[in-house]
């Protein structure tokens, strides 16, 4: 782990760079408050810092006052470390309000020094742990557990937010719902698990064909939502058309046999000037495909 040293005098400096060293972090160094304060605002800021209490330019404590206030990302936790030979019980409390976590007193004890600064590993390990943890509950939450594409309710709540903002922005919003064609007759004929591999393929080339602010989830079944935000019923069109490509011009492998499988798609758009209607929308969108079932499927059907 990276452990940033701010400390204006050499002798300090050195002999806090060799100790940190002989224990395996990786050691940063700065001679005065504002170098410090420079680091730790840095995208890949040490995530220890040992801070000695008296600097030119900022003093330790201005430095943690600095850095508790200006903390943009919650998540990444700065461990602060005072070195200072003040004693008094004020200075001490005055040392943590500013924001410090721990202090150590001149001149240090090596192993007072060891054993805070492993409380800090501690610290930002678990800190790491649960940001991690967070994240796996909010994958869980918003993501379909096989396709990894959004969920049924994420997509609804994107569309409806897709649509406010093109009300907003006085631009239109594109729709498109997908089917996939005798899905089926993949499960009766190759098993569920190949089916789900279908599903997992059809996902992955539905993302490859959208741009990188299209959103796609899984609608039910083998139905997907797409949203094109600033498509219009040309764009709309267009846009789904390249998506049926993307799966119908290459068979996929299903039991090691090459297998193709195509979609029918149901399009349509939101354009300013009418109340934005999600159910609405969709009710279009469901009845475009229907229709595009109904022409022989593998195709695009675009309704107003």
């Amino acid at each position: 782990m990276r452990v940033l040293i701010a400390d204006d005098s050499i002798v300090s400096r050195h002999l806090l760079d060799a100790t940190l060293r002989k224990w395996g972090y990786e050691v940063v160094v700065a001679s005065d408050g504002v170098e410090a304060w420079n680091y730790l605002q840095a995208e890949d800021a040490p995530k220890l810092a040992i801070l000695d209490w008296v600097m030119p330019g900022l003093t330790g404590p201005e430095v943690c006052r600095r850095v508790r206030e200006h903390a943009t990302d919650k998540d990444a936790y700065t461990y602060l470390l005072l070195l200072t030979s003040k004693s008094l019980r004020e200075d001490l409390i005055e040392g943590m309000e500013a924001g410090a976590d721990d202090y150590v007193t001149k001149p240090f004890d090596q192993h007072e020094l060891k054993v805070r600064l492993r409380a800090g590993t501690r610290i930002i390990d678990l800190q790491r742990e649960l940001v991690a943890a967070r994240e796996e509950l909010r994958e869980q939450a918003t993501k379909d557990f096989l396709t990894r594409v959004w969920n049924r309710s994420s997509i609804l709540d994107i569309f409806q937010r897709e649509l406010a903002r093109g009300a907003r922005e006085n631009r239109s919003v594109g729709l498109v719902l997908a089917d996939l064609d005798h899905f089926k007759e993949v499960n009766d004929t190759y098993g569920h698990f190949a089916g789900d591999a279908v599903l997992r393929e059809f996902a992955r080339r539905m993302q490859s064909a959208i741009r990188p602010y299209d959103d796609v989830g899984r609608y039910g079944g083998e139905e997907f939502l797409i949203i094109l935000p600033g498509c219009d019923p040309t764009s709309t069109l267009s846009q789904a058309e390249r998506m049926r490509v993307a799966l119908s011009n290459e068979p996929m492998t299903i039991n090691d046999r090459p297998h193709l499988v195509t979609c029918s798609f149901g399009a349509t758009s939101w354009s300013p000037g009418s109340e934005p209607s999600a159910e609405a929308l969709i009710r279009i969108a469901d009845n475009a495909l229907y229709v595009a079932k109904g022409q022989g499927r593998d195709r695009v059907v675009y309704l107003p």
